[in-house]
Formats: C-alpha cells, structure tokens, sequence
C-alpha cells in the first residue's frame, strides 16, 4: 500500500495526500479527515526511508558508545536503557553504535548514509576524535562525559575530580590513612578515558590534603579482576583499610576478596566510590558511594539534543553533576590493622 492508492481511493492528489500526513502544508479539515478515515482502513504505515526523504529526518537518534572491555557493564546498560527510554518520549527511536574512534565503519555509515538526526556519544576520551570530526561537520550532537576542552559543546557530565575527592574527605574524616584507588582497566587510562583521569586525578589530590599514604591500581571490568586486585592491594600494604572505587563492575570481586582475606566490611575495611545507586545496593554491606544518576543522564543528554534539533540557532547547554555521597554501610572507622608496611607510600 503507498500514497497513490491512498490518494485513489480519497480521490485527491498524491500531493495532498502528502501533505496531510506529514503537515508540511495546510490541507482542510474535511479532506484531512477523507484521507486519514482511508489511511485507517488500509492500515497504512509511512516507511521510515519514505518520511526521511519527505522531511529530512529519521526519527532516530543515533547512541555512540563502544563496550570499555568485552562487554558491556551494568551500569553502561543502564544507560542505554536510559537513553532509550528518554528518546522515546519525543518519539524518537534509538540506534546504537559501538564506536570507538572515528574511523571504526559503524560511526562512518551513521554519518556518511543520514541514518539519524543526531548522536548522543559515550565513554568519552580526553582526546576524542569522534567529538571532533562532529563538531567540524557540524552535526547535531551531545556527548555523556566531557573532553579536555568542553567549551561550546553539548554535554552531560558526572564531576568525577570532586567525587571522588569526596570519597577521600570522607575516609580520612573516619580516620582511615592508607587507602587504596581502584580504577578502570589499564588500557582505558593509557586511551586517555576522561572518568579515569579525572577519577584518578581527584584521589591524587585529596590523598595529598589530607596526608594519606595510599596506592593507585587499574582493575579489569568483572568480578576477578576485583579479587585479584584486592590480594594486590593487601599484599602490597597489608595495613590498607580502606578503598575508594570507579569501577561498579568489579564491585562484587572487591568484596568477595576482602572477605577471603579475613577483611570484615566495614569493621576491618571500607569500601566507597563512584556507582550507580542501584549497583551499590546489590552487595552486602550496601555500598556507600556517589550515586550515579543514568537515568538523568540519558534524559538530559536527549533534552539537549532534541533542542539542538528543534532550536539549531540556540546556545549549547551543558550539566555537570555531583551528587551527594550516600550513606549506606560499607564504611566506618578506621580500628586495629595489621602492622603497617614501610615502603614507598604512593605508586602509579
């Protein structure tokens, strides 16, 4: 079934028959009511190519945002679904792209072949050659995450430097001196992966306030790396008694190996850092941490890029966030520990 079977059986043009569906021109009201009663009887359903083609655009937005390992982790889905469930909203579908750089061949057919209105990007790098080739195309876009320069951009961003410098301010308030930073994996910290470094670079500085002797590691996405990380940790300064965390993925192994090791959370350790509400309420102890808000980020993202869709002339927007510490259970003071290790306190 097409517009001119619709137009036949209306007894109107092609023409007009187009116009009444998308609303580019005026049409009466009695002629708009003959057409839509014949639409509604044939069952007829525009294709999406056909109302692109009509009206340049798609009604889809595009989700650029490459798995930061073999997978994707929990949290990154909650904020596909996040993303998806704000897009549709504005009626508007969603599809997802894992691209990592800017010559990977899935972000080249999405701009290359119009295949969305927009992009909404992901896992930014300090460095991002995606964000770039965008802004030089002009091409309606938002990143979740920022670059090193952020300026006149699009953007939803969680402020990981004062977040986790927040998790450091709050060990050290309970008396915790030797702490540990589990980050993301390494290869994400070497690709210049703007968590990461502004994760790592908030713990740096509040260790350094604060006078605390503590060790930084990279950690892998799942759960060993997380028990493995942890017996580095311990073997590396047995008097560690507490941790600060990016890496919601490897929540479970951290706790599994503090518990191998005879380390009661929170009497003997305490474990806080930057995860999604919902992720630090699977383990026991609850976690108490920065809870990452995905579904206002994917909700904002969308905002954004539907006004710069709808508004092109508009100045761009941005939002960094930092939300409150919650308080769960995970941490307490710092008590007795093992003799303390007189090495080195800090490593890379």
């Amino acid at each position: 079934m097409n517009i001119g079977e619709i137009a036949r059986r209306a007894g109107v043009s092609r023409s007009t028959v187009s116009y009444a569906l998308s609303g580019k021109r005026p049409v009466s009201k009695d002629t708009r009511r003959k057409i839509q009663q014949v639409v509604d009887e044939l069952g007829y359903r525009p294709s999406a190519s056909a109302r692109a083609l009509a009206n340049g655009r798609t009604s889809t937005l595009g989700l650029v945002f490459p798995p930061a390992g073999n997978h994707y982790t929990g949290m990154q889905l909650d904020f596909i679904g996040s993303v998806v469930e704000a897009a549709a909203a504005y009626d508007y579908d969603v599809l997802l792209s894992p691209s990592g750089m800017d010559s990977d061949r899935s972000f080249q057919r999405l701009l290359g072949e119009r295949r969305v209105d927009g992009a909404i990007l992901m896992e930014i790098r300090l460095e991002d050659d995606r964000v770039d080739h965008l802004a030089a195309l002009d091409f309606p876009s938002v990143t979740i995450g920022r670059t090193a320069r952020p300026e006149g951009g699009r953007w939803v961003a969680l402020d990981h430097t004062a977040l986790v410098q927040a998790c450091v301010h709050h060990l050290a308030d309970l008396g915790h001196r030797r702490v540990a930073f589990v980050n993301r994996p390494e290869q994400l910290l070497r690709a210049g992966y703007e968590s990461a470094h502004r994760g790592l670079d908030g713990f740096t500085k509040a260790a350094a306030e604060r006078g605390l002797t503590v060790r930084t590691y990279c950690c892998g996405d799942d759960a060993a790396s997380g028990q493995s990380c942890v017996q580095r940790i311990l073997h590396d300064d047995p008097a560690t008694t507490a941790l600060v965390t990016l890496n919601e993925a490897a929540l479970g192994g951290l706790y599994r190996g503090l518990a191998q090791a005879g380390r009661h959370v929170p009497r003997d350790f305490s474990v806080t850092g930057v995860v999604a509400g919902r992720w630090a309420e699977t383990v026991t102890p609850q976690l108490t941490a920065a809870d990452v808000p995905a579904a206002d980020m994917g909700r904002l993202a969308v905002e954004l890029l539907v006004e710069r869709l709808d508004h092109p002339d508009a100045p761009p927007r941005h939002h960094l966030l930092t939300p409150p510490i919650s308080l769960r259970a995970s941490t307490g003071p710092s008590g007795a520990t093992p003799e303390a290790d007189t090495r080195p306190g800090t490593t890379p």
